[in-house]
């Protein structure tokens, strides 16, 4: 243990030492696009890293090694290992670094290295040897990432990539803002989203599902909790845990996909099932046959764009006994419903929306909402703290959806809601951004799991958690703000100054948004008429 300690700031600093010298470099390049040319370079000297050491020890035809032909494509899919072609190879881009031109030569590279490996198809990054980028920024990158060794098997080992991958995501997602939630969850609400329903084997599930941390993080999770899981449970799991789950996924937006799948490759996730449309998962859904064990997703809050007047007798919206259209101006009820429709009869889920999904009347909300809980869906309703979301200031919360309360893996838990407050969790990364500690995540998932399992020691804590009927419920009119039944008083809940302000400029917002449509959607009839 010592010695891993040891090392593990030297990994920290050679991730930041890695980062604060390629910002450096890129100048006048928007974060959004700069991101995937560091990124992909990144993903470039990895493949050719691990690329390298398996061809040494083919060269050498030692061992297991014998008789095997370097050149031979099939001795590197045999161990997951990317063929790379002599001039898409790291050492090559490194002596033409300084070159003007690198860019095509970049270019070149990834289009041989796609070629020679049909599952990145359609994956890698172009456009190095577009005219408005630096060379010189671009070979500066080359010679600071060929300072670290990233996809030798001691650096698998450290999942230093993935460590380089995942910081470089959040920093890029810190400098994109607004922008960072089509491709970013912060970690920490993946990591707490992940521990709350434990994902150990099965089919995993992400209908949005950006660059793929649910995914990344639910391999870890089995990773770290295979021996603990196969003891308590006596269950027969597959010898290698990346065995024990299947990953299925779908993104609309293509450049997000890309990173996802680039993502997923560096730690030899299998991403055949991971889809990428630009109509997404409401219109074309890549997956309608899927019953996933574990769902886990970031929706967009509050999205007024996805199509619902397209899809009003679609049957996701039977999954309550009844057709419940989804309003056409909100898709929060709509990913709730697709999410129930996909999962397994006896299914976890874990859902990131905005606070007001808890209490909205819109449309068929409420009425969606209460037939939820009649029919015993929703399991846990975590509140969140405010200012996790690089993206946005509008409060969230975890909906936890189980499809069998009842099904003996756990405690029947029918007739029952576990409701949470964490508002108050966290600390300040800096003026304007929150995170949740290890000692945060590992409280509230210690909680639900006290609450739900059958040798679970759970108490309500006053101010903090508290196990509900569903008759408390109905007697609020099936609202689900965790502060109206931990303990709180009403108004510290309902009038917290600045959630209050945040939902209702969104409100407000989109209520002038929708104003504008119908004003236009007004003008545009009348200029059709033959008057």
């Amino acid at each position: 243990m010592t010695k891993s300690n040891k090392k593990e700031p030297k990994e920290e600093s050679l991730v930041k030492k890695l980062w604060g010298a390629a910002n450096k470099l890129k100048k006048n390049i928007d974060a959004a696009e700069y991101k995937h040319i560091a990124l992909g370079l990144i993903f470039l000297k990895y493949i050719s890293d691990a690329y390298e050491e398996l061809r040494e020890k083919l060269e050498k035809g030692e061992g297991e090694y014998a008789g095997a032909d370097p050149e031979d494509k099939d001795e590197y899919k045999a161990e997951k290992i990317f063929f790379v072609p002599e001039k898409a190879r790291w050492k090559y881009l490194q002596g033409r670094a300084k070159l003007p031109s690198i860019g095509k030569d970049i270019d070149d590279a990834m289009d041989w290295i796609e070629k020679d490996n049909e599952s990145l198809r359609g994956v890698l990054p172009r456009g190095y040897a577009h005219e408005k980028l630096d060379k010189q920024s671009i070979g500066g990158l080359i010679d600071l990432f060929s300072t670290a060794t990233l996809g030798t098997s001691e650096a698998k080992s450290k999942d230093l990539l993935g460590k380089v991958y995942e910081y470089f995501l959040g920093q890029f997602a810190l400098s994109e803002g607004k922008k960072a939630g089509q491709f970013y969850t912060p970690t920490s609400v993946v990591r707490l989203l992940v521990e709350l329903i434990e994902p150990y084997e099965g089919r995993v599930f992400d209908p949005c599902c950006g660059s793929g941390g649910m995914f990344v993080q639910s391999e870890k999770f089995v990773n770290a909790h295979s021996d603990h899981y196969k003891k308590s449970n006596g269950k027969k799991l597959a010898l290698n845990p990346s065995d024990r789950i299947a990953i299925y996924g779908q993104e609309s937006n293509q450049t997000t996909w890309r990173l996802c799948k680039m993502n997923l490759s560096i730690r030899t996730i299998d991403s055949s099932n991971v889809k990428w449309n630009n109509e997404g998962s409401f219109l074309n859904d890549l997956h309608k046959d899927l019953k996933a064990d574990f769902i886990l997703a970031n929706p967009p809050f509050n999205d007024g764009d996805w199509s619902g007047n397209m899809l009003r007798d679609d049957a996701r919206w039977d999954v309550l006994g009844k057709k419940l259209p989804p309003p056409v101006n909100n898709a929060n009820y709509a990913w709730l419903m697709h999410i129930i429709y996909h999962l397994a009869p006896n299914g976890t889920a874990g859902v990131v929306l905005s606070k007001g999904s808890l209490t909205s009347q819109t449309s068929n909300e409420g009425e969606i909402r209460k037939a939820m809980i009649k029919a015993n869906l929703v399991d846990c309703i975590v509140n969140l703290p405010p200012k996790l979301f690089l993206n946005t200031q509008i409060p969230a919360c975890l909906w936890i959806l189980s499809r069998s309360k009842a099904n003996g893996t756990f405690r029947n838990r029918q007739n029952e809601i576990l409701f949470i407050d964490a508002r108050n969790m966290g600390f300040m990364i800096d003026r304007r951004n929150r995170d949740l500690s290890e000692k945060d995540i590992a409280d509230i998932a210690n909680i639900y799991h006290n609450w739900r399992n059958k040798d679970g020691s759970y108490e309500d804590i006053a101010g903090f958690c508290k196990s509900a009927s569903i008759e408390e419920v109905e007697k609020l009119n099936f609202v689900l703000t965790p502060g109206r039944f931990v303990g709180l008083a009403d108004e510290e809940d309902d009038f917290n100054f600045e959630e209050k302000f945040t939902s209702l400029k969104s409100e407000l917002e989109e209520q002038m948004r929708q104003e504008e449509e119908l004003n236009k959607s007004i003008i545009e009839n009348i200029l059709k008429l033959d008057i």
